[in-house]
């Protein structure tokens, strides 16, 4: 069977666009609903639980109290970005999905129909791009408001993303010199297995990239903005950040991006790390779609649905994830926000990157096949990078705690201690 063409093609890739953005929505609604609930059963109280059964419909009224609140704007803002940053702030997220491959092709009577909405020859190179875009949203909100804890806010995040997104991209460089390649559906199939010698590896690159696979997963949470990195939001210290001025459906925006970003995050570290929607320990999914529309495996439509439910099941897994640690870790202090991105993240992955460059190259001079022997040579050396990182270089340098820069000689006075007013002369 061949890949689709002519009308049948644009008319599949219209319904898949259509399908794509009705599920997010779906998600990202549901998403807040999960959330409260994972809230709730950590903070031992029920969660939504009085609209619906279950509460399932708490979404649909927060929804319609969104559309029917009073909208707000403040006398001296910008009119125009003040509208517009929601905007920026939730189309990044939305349109990013257009070149995640989430499930295996699926064959029907007028040929091979790809489950990506557009199989782009630099998908890699345009998710770095389009994730780039959300930061713009935050500041220009922040800015638009005029109000000081909004404009704080805003810097705060505009340092923040920066900051991230050079570890994000940095980690991702391991992926792409073992796959070769910058196209998202190759990358999938680069962590299947098939033949040795096709370039594939027979691996989730989280085994044979774990430290590249941690740092993106931080980094990812740190790009959200979501705790332990909501410091652009900081509602002890900012009142709400950069979002502190909207109200109804502009606000609503902020918040369904929040949400649209943490499933694409999702999405993403399965894709690159986890396989995409590869089913471990079954070799009846490993399809494959040449260049030249050559067909490796044997498609089915039964083999998309299983896929399908693969790749979702990854994801959302990572999304509840990333709300267990909303409510379990403590916000990070700004210093150690920034100390962690420049001065441990980015000279890290330098190094690794150079150490994995050399391994890689070593590897193919010994004409070792790729495969799984090239992937286990590759998980004993991440194991004994993961060794050292943790119990050698860490040892509370790299993940201070909260008391560590109050630290004094012996026999001089703590950080803590207030000065004392002189007791007067009798």
């Amino acid at each position: 069977m061949e890949p689709m063409t002519g009308t049948s093609f644009v008319v599949f890739t219209a319904l898949k666009v259509v399908l794509f953005f009705v599920l997010l929505l779906v998600f990202v609604a549901m998403s807040t609903y999960f959330e409260r609930k994972i809230a709730g059963f950590i903070q031992n109280r029920s969660g939504p639980n009085r609209v619906g059964p279950l509460g399932l419909l708490q979404v649909m009224a927060d929804g319609l109290k969104f559309i029917l609140k009073e909208e707000t704007e403040p006398g001296g803002s910008n009119k125009k970005f003040f509208f517009l940053a929601p905007v920026l702030a939730l189309v990044p997220a939305t349109v990013l999905f257009a070149v995640l491959p989430f499930a295996a092709p699926l064959p029907t009577r007028w040929g091979l129909v790809e489950m990506i909405v557009a199989d782009a020859p630099v998908g890699f190179l345009y998710v770095l791009a389009i994730a780039s875009l959300g930061v713009y949203g935050m500041v220009l909100g922040g800015w638009a408001s005029n109000s000081k804890y909004p404009f704080l806010g805003g810097l705060r995040g505009s340092a923040q993303m920066v900051s991230y997104e050079v570890a994000l991209a940095m980690s991702l460089v391991p992926v792409l010199m073992l796959v070769g390649n910058v196209k998202m559906p190759e990358i999938v199939s680069a962590q299947q297995r098939f033949a040795e010698g096709t370039g594939a590896y027979g691996a989730w690159f989280f085994l044979p990239l774990m430290v590249a696979g941690l740092i993106f997963l931080v980094s990812g949470v740190a790009e959200t903005g979501r705790v332990p990195f909501d410091l652009p939001e900081a509602e002890s210290e900012l009142v709400g950040g950069f979002h502190t001025e909207y109200s109804a459906m502009k606000f609503g925006m902020f918040f369904l991006g929040e949400y649209a970003h943490l499933i694409t995050t999702a999405a993403l570290i399965t894709i690159f790390f986890l396989g995409g929607w590869d089913i471990p320990f079954w070799e009846g999914d490993n399809i494959r779609v040449l260049a030249d529309g050559t067909v490796i495996g044997e498609p089915a439509w039964w083999k998309t649905l299983l896929t399908l439910g693969s790749f979702t099941v990854k994801s959302l897994a990572l999304v509840l994830f990333f709300m267990w640690l909303r409510w379990t870790i403590p916000r990070f202090r700004y210093d150690q926000l920034m100390d962690l991105g420049w001065k441990v993240f980015i000279p890290l992955l330098m190094g690794y990157i150079m150490l994995m460059g050399l391994a890689i190259v070593l590897l193919d001079s010994w004409g070792i096949p790729s495969g799984l022997k090239y992937s286990a040579a590759l998980i004993g050396l991440n194991v004994v990078l993961m060794v050292i990182l943790v119990w050698v270089v860490d040892r509370g340098l790299i993940v201070k705690g909260a008391t560590a820069r109050t630290r004094r000689a012996p026999g001089t006075a703590s950080a803590r201690t207030l000065p004392v007013a002189p007791k007067e002369a009798d």
